[in-house]
């Protein structure tokens, strides 16, 4: 798939309306990692360098209360914008009204307009008509270059490109870039391809187990979702996670995967989530009861490395075990390092846990690619259409 890239657009006078994901965490009004707002410069650069007018739309949080506005204030987003680019930055503490269409209309070129909260509208997460068609009407041209939504068909990233002339709508160079690493991923990738899948819950990778048993020469589950595989083998899981009702589909994978489906061997079990005074390694299956396994053990480690020998395309996406609490983080710790020093493989790892675990780890640089929308990145390796890409017009 090759989309109309915001490079294709006459951007020069024009009013571009970029949807970008500045989604950050924050404690209070201090972003504590700003990487979403980096990821999104070059775009923001391009057409402030190219004369654009530029309007930023972003959802921040989850608004559900007064409460959760006040906490989400897209101010805390303006300093940091500023100070990481030279363009003029203007917050505006509206997402509609006289307010906002007068700061766009006197807009001068190269300079950059910060809408609040798109969730302070009811109507974003609905894709509210209405409201797509009054956002649109802010802008001559549309750049989507927010990843982490376009598996959502909102107001800010559907509702907009609908409501403007097909050949005003295009990909930001972040978008772009997820796009064609995925993208070559899913339908050529280098082999042997090995896709790790870990996370709490088999529920959550459906689709995604589906597809890539397909596609991938080698799949390999660790995490939450393990024990459920286990316990579908006939395994005692202790008080681990267990999904009883998805038993019969991890005997349908297994089944299906036979020979290239790897389940851990061992696991890394405690007494107690939170104040464990007994841990220890068990085999695969026999977790005693009272003990819930939380890491993959020291032979799965070796298994897994084993399988990921010789790899030339690997997509990870999940933690092995609780890594924020490092007793149970050497599963993850040991896969992230593994993967980091494959020679020569592209190795991708599709946000989310996997991708705080390889930054928190100090191994963020090593990794071919880390993208910047876990459930955008599943959706899409599940073979899935991202709403927010599909109106976007191919080239």
């Amino acid at each position: 798939m090759s989309k109309v890239t915001v490079k294709d657009l006459d951007v020069r006078g024009k009013h571009v309306i970029v949807r970008v994901d500045f989604n950050v965490p924050h404690k209070g009004s201090v972003i504590t990692d700003d990487n979403r707002v980096r990821a999104a410069l070059p775009t923001i650069q391009y057409l402030t360098e190219n004369g654009a007018k530029v309007l930023l739309l972003s959802h921040l949080g989850k608004i559900k209360t007064e409460e959760d506005k006040a906490k989400n204030d897209m101010s805390i987003v303006a300093d940091c914008l500023a100070k990481l680019q030279s363009a003029p930055v203007k917050f505006v503490n509206a997402t509609r009204g006289p307010e906002l269409e007068n700061a766009v209309k006197e807009q001068a070129e190269g300079t950059i307009v910060l809408m609040q909260n798109t969730r302070y509208e009811k109507g974003e997460t609905k894709n509210d008509p209405e409201l797509g068609k009054y956002w649109a009407s802010l802008g001559d041209l549309f750049v989507e270059d927010a990843f982490g939504s376009v598996h959502r068909a909102h107001a800010s990233t559907v509702g907009i490109p609908s409501n403007l002339p097909k050949d005003c709508s295009a990909v930001g160079f972040l978008v772009e870039k997820e796009l064609n690493v995925l993208g070559k991923a899913l339908n050529d990738p280098a082999r042997p391809f090995v896709a790790i899948l870990g996370g709490a819950k088999v529920s959550d990778k459906i689709g995604v187990i589906e597809n890539l048993l397909k596609i991938a020469d080698k799949v390999i589950i660790g995490g939450g979702m393990s024990y459920t595989f286990s316990a579908a083998q006939g395994g005692k899981v202790g008080t681990s996670l267990l999904e009883a009702d998805k038993e019969d589909l991890a005997k349908e994978f297994m089944e299906k995967g036979k020979g290239k489906l790897f389940l851990p061997v061992d696991t890394v079990v405690a007494n107690d989530f939170d104040n464990p005074t007994d841990v220890k390694t068990v085999k695969a299956g026999e977790i005693p009861d009272g003990y819930m396994g939380l890491d993959i053990g020291p032979e799965t480690v070796k298994l897994f490395q084993k399988e990921l020998a010789g790899a030339k395309t690997v997509f990870w996406n999940g933690p092995m075990g609780v890594f924020e609490k490092p007793a149970f983080a050497k599963g993850t710790e040991a896969v992230c390092e593994t993967l980091a020093g494959l020679e020569g493989a592209t190795t991708i790892i599709g946000g989310g846990d996997s991708a705080s675990a390889a930054k928190n780890l100090g191994f963020a640089d090593k990794f071919s690619h880390i993208s910047t929308g876990g459930g955008a990145s599943l959706e899409f390796m599940e073979g899935k259409e991202l709403p927010g890409v599909a109106v976007i017009p191919e080239k």
